[in-house]
């Protein structure tokens, strides 16, 4: 006899109301391709398979109940707690095929759109220090997580999700299944998972050496060890104390100054004397990442990863320089900025490549492709105009970003198991649809001479 089937759902998560539709008597492996959508997968220890829910792609993970609904409830809470992770969609239980026997229950999660596991990002024509830069990138999410009281257990590429962010990554946890929360981290603790981290690094990297996806001048080991420099420089400036003279409380501000440029504000800090009152400690001991991704949010309503809300408050900030706006409201210079700039940029691309990238992606990239035209050209090119060279000659190159929808007969067999699919996988779906926006004019104004 068949079990009852039960989902738990987060209201907030329109996607669930197709989930009673998807095939749960049939064991995850065996799911018809007509409901799955063909994304390249992490390596995973259990069955996963993406689908499509509504609108929206989700990744279906099946597990034991007390995991399923531990990871759920841990997602939940790291989102709350705003660390970059997948979001939680709903827990399925009460499985069974026809004849009664019980399957395991369905960890539901939303795909994060514009992210690749690592093995796919390696199948791509990519930089020789991309390695360098995911480790970067994943040691930041660590940072992040061991701050918010999170220890990881499985800290790992495979478990983790990228997302390119103006030139360098961010990183997004996906596997929260071996997680802990805990009130602070211990140094053990910390130290655990950064050294199950370097482990894990260097032998991912050496299984994409053998399948000669790595850089030959790459050393594995070497990019591996790197995540614990990295990590423990970037622990130290977010938490650690600094002392200073009574007369240099200008050194108060430097600090700030210095955790913002990394992209953290500083929610609470921690100011004591010694006895006599000559010598100041200062120590950092609420700070929250995303100072650059808030700013920008607060002005002009994009909501971009860290580094390129960087590069666009640059390229405002020189907006307002140019225009001589220094005095006036910056919220109101940020719309202008947004209307002549940045949404011209983005309207630029045909409606068919913007699926692409990420539309603060794609302004930073056009931004960089302008000053490399300007340097061989000897000349200062407007703005559209690199943005058309831009479409042209690096954009419909690219690969598709948003949900990487494969073709039947695009890759072969190890180019499938190199982005982390089965090769009976090979018959895939079309590509979603593309989005109802009209065609849009662009637009050449006075961006001609915006330099």
């Amino acid at each position: 006899m068949a079990l009852p089937l039960q989902i738990t759902a987060l209201g907030s998560a329109p996607a669930a109301l197709a989930l009673p539709d998807l095939p749960w008597g049939v064991p995850l492996s065996q799911w018809p391709a007509e409901v799955l959508a063909a994304l390249p997968r992490g390596i995973s220890r259990h069955v996963v398979r993406f689908v499509r829910l509504q609108d929206t792609v989700a990744a279906v993970k099946e597990n034991t109940e007390e995991l399923v609904r531990r990871e759920y409830g841990l997602l939940r809470v790291l989102r709350r707690l705003e660390v970059p992770c997948v979001v939680p969609i709903a827990v399925v239980t009460g499985r069974s095929k026809p004849d009664g026997e019980p399957l395991d229950p369905a960890l539901v999660t939303q795909h994060l759109q514009f992210s690749l596991p690592y093995r796919a990002l390696f199948s791509q024509s990519l930089r020789p220090d991309t390695a360098t830069r995911l480790v970067d990138a994943l040691a930041v999410l660590l940072v992040r997580l061991h701050l918010a009281g999170f220890y990881w257990g499985d800290v790992s590429l495979s478990n983790t999700l990228f997302r390119r962010d103006a030139g360098e990554f961010a990183a997004y946890l996906v596997d929260a299944e071996t997680g802990e929360l805990h009130q602070e981290l211990s140094p053990g603790q910390r130290s655990n998972d950064v050294e199950v981290a370097r482990i894990n690094i260097a032998g991912e990297l050496m299984d994409l050496e053998a399948a000669e996806y790595l850089d030959e001048g790459v050393d594995p080991v070497e990019v591996a060890n790197s995540i614990v420099e990295r990590y423990e420089a970037l622990w130290s400036e977010l938490t650690g104390t600094e002392s200073f003279e009574q007369g240099e409380r200008w050194r108060v501000q430097a600090r700030i100054e210095r955790l913002n440029e990394l992209g953290f504000d500083v929610g609470e800090l921690s100011i004591s004397t010694d006895v006599g009152g000559s010598v100041v400690q200062i120590q950092p001991k609420v700070v929250d990442a995303g100072h650059h991704s808030r700013r920008l949010l607060r002005l002009t309503g994009i909501d971009a990863e860290n580094n390129q809300a960087r590069r666009l408050l640059n390229d405002l900030d020189g907006y307002i320089a140019a225009t001589d706006r220094q005095n006036d409201q910056e919220e109101i210079v940020a719309h202008e900025w947004l209307a002549r700039v940045f949404e011209p940029v983005v309207k630029a691309v045909p409606r068919e490549l913007r699926r692409k990238l990420e539309p603060a992606e794609i302004f930073h990239e056009v931004l960089e492709h302008r000053w490399y035209r300007s340097q061989e050209r000897q000349r200062d090119i407007p703005l559209l105009e690199a943005a058309r060279w831009y479409v042209e000659d690096v954009l419909a190159q690219r690969p598709d970003e948003q949900a990487l929808i494969l073709q039947a007969g695009l890759m072969n067999t190890g180019q499938l198991a190199a982005v982390g699919m089965d090769g009976d996988e090979a018959p895939l779906l079309s590509g979603v649809d593309d989005p109802d926006d009209p065609e849009s004019d662009r637009i050449d104004g006075w961006l001609s001479s915006h330099g």
